[in-house]
């Protein structure tokens, strides 16, 4: 019999992605579901496009503390045309970069390869280290940029997680790297699943575009302001229509039906050229 309990997320193993949704199988038992790694954010994504079944799920990084939103998840979120397709759950991973390689003297290396984000987050100790000199790689994760190291090139070196040269066996030459101490993302539980209510707080996010004219957005922050909902975080990117024209995201606490967000939800959408309820889930 097929299984129908997937989960995707962003491979391969041991990345930062699979951590958070080990964290987010445990903490909302998510018993005998498939692990379906994916090479990149917008192929996990794709799959929650076109959902068969109400039981698959998706693991997707959202924001850095460091780098903020994860443009790539949020964008493919929003994109999502299915309405049943929520946001279901959060975690927030710390993060721990190290400096893997095979190489015996640093002063030969030729190459830094990481996810771009890692690469941004040690950019200090790499330019301290290495010069300006250093190429860099994008790498799809930090775990494939460890993983696809090789004992025959002693040129090149990964950043990623202690616990992905581990399990790839590969050398951790040093540790902790990052140049903010307290770094960490935040990963979101995407599906159509319906989870059981948690005795906790809990907290919604919306996406939404205005017209382009002043103030547009003012109004938004205002109807926020007028019921006393405390907004957690905003972002913006561009709507890709026109240039000058953006989608906002946004984090609030509260659910979607309690009676004030409801009704500043009603006053918003006056405001809006488009409006997308993302989801309604216990904080992390």
């Amino acid at each position: 019999m097929t299984n129908h309990k997937k989960i995707y997320f962003l491979g391969p193993k041991t990345s930062y992605t699979d951590v958070a949704k080990e964290e987010l199988k445990k903490r909302f038992n998510l018993e005998g579901y498939e692990d379906i790694e994916k090479p990149t954010i917008t192929s996990v994504c794709a799959e929650l496009s076109h959902l068969d079944n109400n039981e698959s799920l998706a693991v997707l990084p959202i924001e850095n503390s460091i780098e903020g939103i994860v443009k790539e998840s949020i964008d493919n979120i929003s994109r999502i045309e299915d309405k049943d397709v929520k946001i279901l759950g959060e975690c927030v991973i710390p993060i721990r970069h190290c400096l893997v390689s095979y190489a015996k003297d640093l002063t030969k290396v030729k190459t830094i390869i990481s996810h771009p984000q890692a690469i941004s987050q040690c950019f200090d100790y790499i330019y301290k280290t290495f010069g300006e000199k250093v190429v860099y790689k994008s790498e799809s994760s930090t775990a494939n940029a460890i993983k696809n190291l090789s004992p025959d090139d002693d040129t090149i070196c990964a950043i990623g997680s202690e616990y992905s040269a581990d399990f790839y066996n590969k050398p951790v030459l040093a540790q902790e790297i990052n140049d903010e101490p307290h770094n960490s993302t935040r990963f979101l539980l995407v599906g159509k699943l319906n989870l059981p209510k948690q005795n906790c707080d809990y907290k919604s996010s919306i996406t939404f575009s205005t017209d382009n004219k002043p103030g547009a957005l003012c109004d938004i922050l205002n109807i926020l302001r007028k019921y006393d909902i405390n907004m957690s975080y905003i972002s913006s990117r561009p709507s890709k229509k026109e240039l000058g024209e953006y989608t906002f995201y946004i984090d609030f606490d509260g659910k979607i039906l309690d009676l004030k967000v409801s009704k500043a939800m009603f006053e918003i959408l006056q405001h809006v050229t488009m409006f997308k309820h993302l989801g309604t889930y216990p904080k992390g």
